[in-house]
């Protein structure tokens, strides 16, 4: 009897201790790798290029992917995210049908615009980053890297960044009175999964 109860002592504390180390890894990974969703209610992605000399401006929509955020250690973030080419909207509806077609973003053939983190470095003020990844539009890949910041926001995280890029590089447009290079605005509400 006394050996049977120290056996049931013995089992219960080694599976009081698996319990434990389960609960203790799954409570790290969460806080770790806390998992969020780009949203487009509270989001803007915009643009703004140079025609004829003029600033024209330009938003998407359609946001969507998956970002693994965690402001202690940004070595292990990563960024997978994209938008709905179709939805390019400068507020001109010739212009935006111009635009879906084959020559600028060929929205029938490529219908989304994707970015991945390859690496998140913070910088040396608070809530601020340096992000570097691989941007792909149309079928060109190219690296960019550029800063943003991060700021809690309810369950989640509001993103703030910008960055140039040269349409050319990505083979948008021809010749035409559009500028080479335009600037992109990001502002991207994200809660978490």
């Amino acid at each position: 009897m006394q050996q049977a109860y120290r056996n049931d002592v013995g089992w219960n504390s080694i599976q009081m201790k698996k319990t434990t180390l389960f609960i203790l890894i799954t409570l790290i990974s969460g806080s770790l790798f806390a998992q969020y969703k780009p949203t487009d209610q509270g989001s803007s992605l915009q643009f703004t290029i140079k025609n004829f000399g003029f600033d024209v401006a330009g938003k998407f929509t359609g946001l969507q992917g998956d970002i693994k955020f965690d402001p202690q250690n940004p070595t292990g973030d990563n960024f997978d995210v994209s938008i709905d080419a179709a939805t390019i909207n400068t507020d001109n509806s010739l212009r935006d049908g111009h635009l879906r077609g084959e020559t600028y973003f060929d929205v029938k053939n490529f219908p989304r615009i994707h970015f991945v983190s390859t690496k998140v470095v913070s910088s040396n003020k608070n809530g601020a980053y340096v992000i570097s990844g691989k941007l792909t539009i149309k079928k060109q890949t190219r690296a960019i890297t550029f800063p943003f910041t991060a700021t809690p926001s309810g369950d989640g995280y509001q993103f703030k960044g910008s960055f140039k890029i040269n349409r050319k590089d990505f083979d948008v447009g021809g010749t035409s009175t559009i500028a080479n290079e335009l600037e992109v605005s990001l502002d991207i509400t994200a809660k978490k999964n």
